[in-house]
């Protein structure tokens, strides 16, 4: 391809509204165009990128044993109210009426119309498993979209479901997808990780997150330097204890007079205590009435683990203006002792201490000497805090190490979920009816391109890996000399004709503006052909990633350009 034929349209000025580095590069490029709040178009260079992935996801999809096929995205409301996501899905679903008044939405995901699709087409166990999967626009109505195609409304994803008699099956169909996952971010030269994560919207017993590792992540990634252990932060664990204490009897309750301390940090500085040996209480609303939750004083408490413990629909920090009816006592001194919450919670690392240092249930008071079972009713107890680094792993007691992440898949066990309220079944061996057991796989295409930039960029642009970048070589003819266009016009022939996706850049422009875009864009690649050196027999080459000119008779660097290009394909 011709650059002077090609629609690349580069800006030197950031664009007002971009949110993050990827966004700002995509859109500087001439890679994607916001139409709308988090719609965007594709232009020609960012579709490339994504047709690209597309092309290594179909390759590990078909590996996997996954077929694919194509959903509507406007869904009719009937089959979301049949698995009751049609009331609990939120604002984020968009929901439309076409002209005969009939309800329908434009499809956040699948597995509505999947299970529908499998239920009518299989009846025996004989024809499981099955594993279908689609590449797919999807739309989901953020608040608040940001971050250009890592946050937006409108997106493609790759989504896969698995229907299977047993768990067994369930179990293998995920390893292999797993697997798959695993070996498209590997293709795609990622840097990433598998984690452990919470099911989310989605339901389901269990899953995981794929995260490419990048500065500019907007989730934190627990990782163990020494084992496999991985999880995000929402469902990370670990063992944290306090110094093993001397045993010592339980000593009276006692109120301590404490003004002005309605932080755990003013407690410990008036007490002089750290804030490790203090209690911290924590109250929320939840759709099953006030639950308070007690952590260590110097931990924060995880509402992603709280509300998975309680099966909440919705959990919120109590407001100031029900505080203290729903509690007992005032925003800053509630405690467990005569509470009113409905349920009390305790995180793991308090169970086995006495003498805690509570909220009195009384402004300007704590209590010391408060003791579960005796004092209070004993809480429940459970892991409800976050992991910091430096935690013991829950496996192996390693420190563990906190990253930034960018999600950009993630598997899921759905189970029954969806296959029991929609009637999806079949006939076992023994000719009873059972549910189908399903999985769930998805796999952000665009959301990964705009990853792929965030880990992999510097001031002048994008370095885009070989397998996902563009184009894989920039010819550059610098001048108009007839040589100049002759030798450049030669080498992308070659190129193409070794099967080399080359762009040549023949545009009528400065040499430096034509550097400044070929950097901009990251081609990973550079081919500069300029009278000065074909006069000594030469031609010069680089490697986006370091820049580093190297100087060849042409033969020798096409050769070379064409045998490095062939060892980064995977």
């Amino acid at each position: 391809m011709r650059w002077s034929q090609y629609f690349i349209n580069t800006l030197r000025e950031v664009p007002a509204d971009a949110d993050v580095i990827s966004q700002k590069l995509m859109m500087r490029a001439g890679m994607i165009r916001k139409v709308a709040a988090g719609i965007y178009t594709y232009l020609p260079l960012g579709l490339r990128s994504m047709q690209k992935l597309e092309a290594i996801v179909r390759e590990e999809m078909g590996r996997a044993g996954a077929v694919e096929l194509s959903m509507p995205t406007i869904q009719p409301a009937e089959l979301w109210m049949e698995s009751k996501r049609w009331e609990r899905y939120g604002r984020e679903l968009l929901r439309v009426k076409d002209r005969h008044e009939r309800d329908f939405v434009y499809a956040p995901t699948a597995e509505e119309v999947i299970t529908d699709t499998v239920r009518d087409a299989i009846n025996s166990y004989r024809l499981l498993p099955v594993n279908l999967y689609q590449i797919q626009t999807k739309f989901r109505d953020e608040v608040r979209p940001r971050f250009g195609l890592m946050r937006g409304r409108e997106f493609v994803m790759k989504d896969a479901y698995s229907f299977h008699a047993t768990r067994e099956s369930l179990d293998e169909t995920y390893e292999k997808m797993r697997v798959a996952y695993t070996a498209i971010f590997n293709r795609c030269a990622l840097d990433h990780v598998a984690v452990d994560a919470d099911t989310g919207n989605i339901g389901g017993s269990a899953s995981h997150e794929f995260m490419v590792l990048a500065q500019s992540g907007e989730d934190a990634v627990v990782s163990c330097p020494n084992c496999s252990y991985g999880a995000n932060i929402e469902k990370a664990t670990s063992k944290f204890f306090l110094d093993e204490p001397e045993p010592a009897p339980m000593t009276e309750l006692a109120p301590i007079h404490t003004p002005g301390t309605q932080s755990i940090d003013d407690v410990g500085k008036f007490l002089g205590k750290p804030t490790l040996h203090l209690v911290k209480t924590l109250v929320f609303d939840t759709d099953n009435g006030c639950v308070m939750v007690l952590v260590r004083g110097d931990r924060d408490g995880n509402e992603v683990k709280i509300k998975n413990h309680l099966g909440a629909q919705f959990l919120e920090m109590m407001p100031d203006t029900r505080f203290e009816e729903a509690t007992g006592g005032p925003v800053g001194y509630c405690g467990p002792v005569g509470t009113n919450a409905k349920r009390v919670l305790a995180d793991i690392s308090l169970k086995g201490q006495v003498n805690w240092v509570v909220g009195g249930n009384k402004r300007d008071t704590h209590l010391s000497g408060a003791n579960p079972g005796r004092d209070f009713s004993e809480p429940e107890y459970g892991d409800f805090t976050t992991v910091f680094a430096g935690d013991p792993c829950p496996r192996c007691a390693t420190s563990l190490q906190i990253h930034r992440g960018i999600e950009v898949g993630h598997v899921f066990k759905l189970g029954t979920k969806y296959s029991e309220p929609m009637n999806c079944t079949f006939l076992d061996e023994k000719g009873s009816r059972q549910p189908m057991i399903m999985g769930c796989y998805g796999l952000g295409i665009g959301r990964t391109v705009a990853a792929a930039i965030e880990q992999s960029h510097d001031d002048d642009g994008i370095i885009w890996p070989m397998p996902i970048a563009p184009f894989e070589v920039v010819v550059t003819q610098i001048g108009k000399e007839e040589i100049v266009r002759a030798t450049a016009d030669d080498i992308y022939r070659q190129l193409r004709d070794a099967g080399i996706d080359a762009l040549l850049d023949d545009r009528d422009e400065r040499p430096g503006v034509k550097f400044k875009d070929a950097d901009l864009i990251g081609f990973p690649l550079r081919i500069g052909i300029g009278a000065k050196s074909l006069a000594n027999g030469q031609i010069e080459w680089s490697f986006r990633k370091d820049r580093a000119k190297q100087l060849g008779a042409a033969g020798e660097v096409v050769a070379r350009v064409i045998d490095e290009v062939r060892k980064a394909r995977v």
